[in-house]
């Protein structure tokens, strides 16, 4: 007997301190989390059907982080990806709140230390903002490279986790 599962997609958008995001769950566990404007962000008709319900941890969560209470989310997610892109993803859920990691050190921990720009690709392609930290990843200079939702809301991000209102991200 072969399965007819179809996939359920629900979204709803709520504000924040960086603009709207535009939450998306499939079967009900929060598959997306975008920004207005991010690059990669899928179109809206692939979001599902608006509806609130699946999103009530996922919310309360954010609240409390955007208030500095929260430092880590614990919440499940449905991560569509490729088996690298999930592993990059998981290395991101590893830096900790106000820390950053360079690209070069996100592939020494995968084992593949020439993939930095396959690690960055990875990054980019997050389709969970914020809650898998993307924006704690930096250039091996200390620069900040690339950011789907822009270098403005990174560098606020980042300065926001510091506890300063100046933009120098702690290194660790």
């Amino acid at each position: 007997m072969t399965s007819t599962h179809t996939t359920t997609r629900q979204h709803t958008v709520v504000d924040s301190p960086y603009g709207p995001l535009t939450l998306v769950a499939t079967d009900g566990v929060l598959s997306g989390l975008y920004m207005t404007g991010q690059r990669h962000r899928p179109p809206e008709e692939n979001f599902g059907e608006p509806d609130p319900r699946p999103f009530t941890e996922a919310i309360r969560q954010l609240d409390a982080y955007f208030r500095g209470e929260l430092r880590e989310f614990d919440l499940p997610l449905h991560l569509d990806g490729t088996p690298f892109q999930r592993s990059v993803w998981e290395q991101l859920r590893q830096i900790p709140y106000g820390r950053t990691r360079s690209y070069g050190e996100l592939a020494e921990n995968l084992g593949k230390p020439g993939a930095s720009r396959a690690v960055g690709l990875a990054n980019g392609k997050n389709p969970v903002g914020i809650i898998v930290p993307c924006h704690r990843v930096i250039g091996a200079s200390g620069s900040l490279t690339g950011y789907g939702g822009g270098l403005d809301r990174k560098q606020r991000l980042l300065a926001f986790e510091n506890g300063a209102g100046d933009d120098t991200p702690t290194l660790f």
